[in-house]
């Protein structure tokens, strides 16, 4: 099969991911403002689908990080087709992944479903060398930190809150942070465009450089092609306009009880620390981040108010997500190459 047919097929099956991890991921920017009524379901999905959009065209901080997660250069790997192959088998496992969790109801992280993957199929073409470690370490610190973050700056966020507002009636809290919720919602989704939709571009990128298609620049940011940009914009947006239903109840109905100022404080913690890793270029989760707040803000009425059970059952999803998704990678890389 030539370069050009490879790439074909490598871009589909990663708009195609990009698509299923808007599916899934809907989630992280509307559950708590339909958990809290503030927006109806299809005017939360309308407005996540366009600023995720908006957020996606943003910035290639992260897309540079995932398009360099591996060495690509002959003296690791033989030549261009074995990383697109690489790339293929990788996006197959990762997407394989989400869609099994959105269908459970897990909301697992694409982000590192997508470097579990390509890690997995990597090591099985050509070992661990093939790895930068730099940046697969600064990925699994954000694996770690993200969630940890959300919590902390969800816990004294909405303690601070109710410390500024403690003299208000319930009635006109309810009211100014229903208003304001729909701004920290919009925050959320743009966030997530602007770092799940880069994965994929980055990956895409990966492979054109690979392929010859696209210069690498030497110790530069890599330059992602406008077209590549739309288009992986335009995937997330329809997988988010689709929304995961089950996950939306898991993470807005299930986890701790919400209104509009606990919603307001969900979302613009993890808004804020998701923000702050796409300066840096840090590939992280939104799904860990959120969850992380949700569970946070759930812990300032005392540990009883949270369903640590189903807390739990997502922490191991998180767990499993990076040794699953790697051994399915290899797995399948080992099958394209039979």
């Amino acid at each position: 099969m030539s370069l050009t047919a490879l790439i074909v097929i490598l871009v589909v099956l990663a708009l195609v991911f990009d698509f299923v991890n808007g599916w899934n991921d809907s989630a992280n920017a509307i559950a708590t403002v339909i958990a809290t009524r503030v927006l109806s379901p299809w005017t939360a999905v309308c407005l996540a689908s366009v600023l995720n959009l908006a957020g996606a065209m943003v910035g290639v901080e992260v897309a540079d990080t995932v398009a360099k997660i591996i060495h690509s250069d002959p003296a690791h790997i033989a030549d261009g087709r074995t990383v697109l192959v690489i790339v293929i088998a990788g996006i197959l496992s990762a997407a394989a992944w989400a869609a099994l969790m959105t269908v459970m109801g897990m909301p697992i992280s694409g982000t590192h479903s997508l470097i579990g993957g390509v890690i997995g199929s990597a090591v099985a073409a050509a070992g661990a060398d093939v790895l930068r470690v730099e940046k697969v370490t600064e990925t699994l610190l954000a694996m770690l930190l993200a969630p940890t973050l959300g919590f902390i700056a969800a816990y004294f966020f909405y303690v601070g809150l109710v410390w500024l507002t403690v003299r208000w009636k319930p009635t006109t809290m309810n009211q100014a942070f229903g208003k304001l919720q729909v701004l920290s919602a919009s925050w959320m989704a743009f966030t997530h465009g602007t770092n799940d939709a880069q994965k994929v571009m980055g990956i895409i990128t990966l492979a054109l450089i690979a392929g010859g298609f696209q210069d690498a620049p030497a110790g530069k940011t890599i330059q992602v092609q406008l077209w590549v940009k739309l288009a992986c914009a335009a995937a997330i947006s329809l997988g988010t306009a689709v929304g995961g239903w089950k996950v939306i109840k898991t993470l807005g109905h299930h986890l701790t009880k919400l209104g509009p100022p606990e919603g307001f404080a969900v979302e613009t913690s993890a808004a804020l620390v998701l923000t702050l890793t796409a300066v840096f270029g840090t590939p992280a989760s939104t799904t860990h981040t959120i969850t992380g707040a949700i569970l946070g803000l759930g812990a300032t009425r005392g540990m009883v108010s949270v369903r640590w059970g189903l807390g739990e059952k997502i922490l191991l999803a998180w767990i499993f997500t990076l040794p699953a998704t790697a051994t399915l990678g290899g797995a399948i890389y080992w099958v394209l190459t039979l």
